[in-house]
């Protein structure tokens, strides 16, 4: 929710929380999607789940997260995706992206 007068920033931005599964921990998974949402522009962060998931929040351009979303069924060379579930949210005017732990 945004205050009145607050939306101009939000205008044309979307959030989508993402689930990856498959071989995703301990192949770089996290540090690549940084480097990627950076070079795309991308809000958000990424952090490794104790269930080998990674999951992952981007913010920003609807066509910039919808290339995220789409950049994590590759994900890092040493990857083996399995699956990558997107879950769409209210933008909360994130700034940067980051590493989680």
């Amino acid at each position: 929710m945004t205050v009145d007068g607050d939306v101009s920033h939000m205008a044309g931005r979307t959030r989508a929380h993402v689930f990856v599964s498959g071989t995703v921990q301990g192949v770089y998974y996290r540090a690549n999607t940084r480097d990627t949402a950076r070079e795309e522009g991308i809000d958000g962060w990424v952090k490794n789940l104790e269930d080998g998931r990674v999951e992952a929040v981007f913010e920003g351009p609807e066509d910039a997260v919808e290339s995220m979303i789409e950049w994590c069924h590759e994900g890092s060379p040493a990857a083996e995706v399995d699956a990558v579930e997107a879950e769409y949210e209210e933008p909360q005017g994130k700034d940067g992206f980051e590493i989680r732990y």
